[in-house]
């Protein structure tokens, strides 16, 4: 991005950038729209993340990743490497082995997803509190409705209210 000089301001302290046609500016969000969409999925930056230490099979990557289930390790895996991250070599023996790598497109995320974890490091204090007052529960309130029949009122989201 080009930066010029403010001139109405103090010339030696602030920097801004030059505006830039919309034509250019809606390119640049389709390149960032493709490249979220090529990493984008539950799992894919943390499976891309631990492959960037070398290669892995997939019961090791269950391990590493004990959240998500194999079958949806497998579709997170088939995608990269549809997209050219990831290489999956399989060994012909018995029983068969099938090992997963970055590839060099994968690799070249790794400054990238090495600074959304120092991101998120810096950050976690503020994160752990956004995510607590996400999880707050909202208590139901007992009110009588009718004669003798107790009516729950408040936030309902279709479960069961014993789960709020």
């Amino acid at each position: 991005m080009e930066l010029r000089r403010a001139s109405h301001l103090d010339p030696d302290r602030l920097l801004l950038p030059v505006p830039q046609p919309r034509r250019q500016l809606r390119r640049q969000e389709r390149w960032a729209e493709r490249a979220l969409k090529v990493i984008s999925g539950r799992w894919k930056a943390v499976i891309l993340y631990h492959l960037f230490s070398g290669k892995k099979r997939l019961s090791e990557l269950g391990r590493l990743v004990p959240n998500a289930s194999q079958k949806v390790l497998i579709q997170q895996l088939r995608e990269m490497e549809e997209h050219g991250l990831v290489h999956r070599e399989i060994f012909l023996q018995v029983p068969p082995r099938v090992e997963y790598s970055a590839t060099a497109l994968g690799l070249s995320l790794e400054p990238v997803l090495v600074a959304l974890c120092a991101w998120g490091q810096r950050h976690a204090k503020e994160l752990n509190q956004l995510d607590e007052v996400a999880e707050c529960v909202i208590k139901p309130v007992n009110t009588l409705v009718g004669r003798g029949s107790r009516k729950t009122q408040g936030h309902t989201s279709g479960k069961n209210d014993s789960t709020l």
